[in-house]
């Protein structure tokens, strides 16, 4: 009788091992729902083989918390499941689950970051710090620093991937080639991947009829991009940009210096609407109030009206602007004496 139960708890045993292992092999190998949609799961650093099944389960991506760990544990992976966030779906396997895991196939998280039109060097360097995405030593040895030239070679050429930058000048920076937009990069982009990103919009924005109406003026993308850069800063609203912008091939044109107020704040880092008589003398290669033409290149990232308005100017009479400060309306001269009328009733 005894040896009968012994036999009878035996082939019980024997059966139950054999739903187990049944169980076992037919849950590692098959979903937990064979419709569902792909979610994001996240494994902090630290956590262990139990807590990952715990949520896996909780998340309905595995059917069994045991089977995960005893699969894990029988093929030794548990010390190489990495931490991050990952792409899975219920319709994967525990075996495919555990792969994925293991093998450190993690979601590239994007995250948005805005470029606003008018900034500078110092200005996105220290915005893209803010974001996390590179520090401003990294971002002004990688993009160059404001005002400064650079010797040839120190900055990486990138012309033969982008066109626009054909005509710039090796030794030049890349102030006004970082296109002022919003965009979408992964968390974990490098910045170089960022800034050819930037680069690479600028390169689509300008169409190829830009580029011929550029060549029709004799003039180079780094010459029109450096005078949309102080269209950009000196005038607030778009419709008055090509009017402006009008207003400084005029004086071009007949040597006269541009005045600009943009490019003194360039070089004392301010925002000031109208500098001292002083600041006005400074001997920097971007003073135009001092040295007629053109200043050494872009003084910010301008926006892509800026840049048409510079390759499109209005044609006027006009030699003369102020921006009335208590609307922002802009203020039109033909002669420096009506000019200075205007700056007697509006700048008080």
């Amino acid at each position: 009788m005894f040896f009968r139960v012994i036999k009878y708890l035996l082939v019980i045993a024997a059966v139950v091992a054999a739903i187990m292992i049944f169980s076992y092999y037919s849950d590692i190998d098959s979903p937990a729902s064979n419709a569902g949609k792909p979610v994001k799961f996240t494994i902090s650093s630290g956590e262990g083989v139990k807590e990952i099944s715990r949520s896996l389960h909780k998340a309905g991506l595995i059917k069994s918390e045991f089977h995960f760990n005893l699969y894990v544990s029988r093929i030794k992976k548990g010390s190489q499941i990495q931490a991050g966030t990952y792409q899975l779906s219920p319709t994967q396997t525990i075996k495919q689950i555990v792969e994925q895991l293991t093998g450190g196939k993690v979601v590239n998280e994007e995250k948005e970051i805005t470029i606003i039109p008018g900034w500078d060097l110092r200005d996105i360097a220290k915005y893209l710090a803010e974001q996390g995405v590179a520090s401003t030593t990294a971002f002004r040895q990688a993009a160059g620093e404001p005002l400064k030239k650079y010797k040839s070679g120190q900055l990486p050429d990138r012309s033969s991937d982008y066109p626009v930058l054909a005509d710039k000048p090796k030794t030049a920076n890349l102030e006004g080639y970082l296109f002022p937009d919003t965009y979408r990069i992964y968390k974990d982009a490098s910045l170089s991947d960022v800034i050819a990103k930037m680069i690479g919009n600028l390169e689509a924005k300008l169409s190829q009829a830009d580029r011929d109406a550029i060549s029709g003026k004799n003039k180079s993308i780094y010459q029109i991009i450096t005078l949309a850069s102080i269209i950009e800063k000196e005038v607030r609203k778009t419709e008055d940009m090509k009017t402006v912008s009008g207003i400084f091939w005029n004086r071009l044109n007949i040597g006269q210096t541009l005045g600009s107020d943009a490019t003194l704040s360039y070089i004392f880092e301010d925002n000031t609407a109208a500098h001292t008589i002083d600041e006005t003398k400074s001997d920097s290669p971007y003073n135009t109030y001092r040295f007629a033409g053109l200043p050494p290149g872009p003084i910010c990232s301008p926006s892509l009206e800026a840049i048409e308005a510079a390759i499109y100017p209005a044609k006027t009479d006009y030699y003369y602007f102020l921006t009335n400060p208590a609307n922002g309306e802009t203020i039109y001269a033909k002669t420096l004496a009506e000019h200075n009328r205007n700056k007697a009733k509006y700048l008080k």
